[in-house]
């Protein structure tokens, strides 16, 4: 067992480990327990019914939020001419073809959270591919894109969120901050819900959504029904 510290002790003592919650109940508990001296990120897991091992089975997707993430990202677009032009306009950190990619292979890797290009440059983008791994542009979580302004104005906006099922059958996804009022929070959380809903694979048999979980950056973790998780995302 790790060493809990008091913090976490006092906010844990105010979850009950038994229950499973509704999700707005969920979220006002994770607010009121958030009292780190940061502005803490509120995190979302969702364990699916699906085997990662078998590419039929891949979950991933990229969703926009209604309000943002709270998390400032970098970006670097590979793109051309006029999509060039408009991935700069829109606020991209980085924009370039072929000096970018020589640039990412002398190690500027680092310096960006998201990367973004137009399908016109894939060609050359291709390079990176043991660089960048599974930041790697690619059309499925709709980080290739025609429409590169857009793409870039929701990252750096922090509404547009990544996800992709890890080897344990897990997604993990910010939602917001703890600043949050409860509303936004509640619609943040529906529209993951629902874009994980959407990306379920053909192949995805049985119970899909098998459990969720949110916490904040320092707190305890409050399992939320699936069902009612379903539901809301309907909406």
């Amino acid at each position: 067992m790790p060493n809990r510290t008091k913090r976490y002790q006092e906010s844990a003592a105010q979850v009950d480990k038994s229950r499973i919650y509704d999700p707005v109940e969920a979220i006002e508990i994770v607010k009121k327990i958030a009292n780190a001296k940061f502005d803490e990120t509120v995190d979302l897991a969702v364990k699916l019914g699906v085997d990662p091992r078998h590419g039929d089975q891949m979950v991933r997707g990229v969703t926009p939020l209604p309000h943002g993430s709270g998390k400032k990202r970098r970006v670097a677009v590979f793109a051309r001419g006029e999509n060039a032009q408009a991935a700069e306009e829109a606020g991209a950190d980085a924009v370039g073809a072929e000096d970018l990619v020589a640039k990412i292979q002398a190690g500027a890797d680092k310096e960006f959270d998201v990367f973004l290009a137009t399908p016109d440059v894939m060609g050359i983008v291709g390079r990176l591919g043991r660089v960048l791994t599974q930041r790697m542009p690619n059309p499925k979580a709709g980080t290739v894109t025609p429409d590169i302004a857009r793409a870039v104005r929701e990252v750096k906006t922090g509404g547009r969120v990544e996800f992709k099922v890890e080897k344990t059958g897990i997604v993990h996804m910010p939602i917001g901050k703890a600043s949050y009022t409860v509303d936004q929070l509640r619609e943040n959380f529906s529209a993951a819900i629902g874009a994980i809903l959407k990306a379920r694979p053909a192949a995805a048999k049985g119970h899909y959504l098998q459990q969720i979980v949110i916490s904040s950056t320092m707190g305890p973790g409050l399992r939320i029904d699936t069902a009612a998780a379903a539901r809301i995302a309907d909406k």
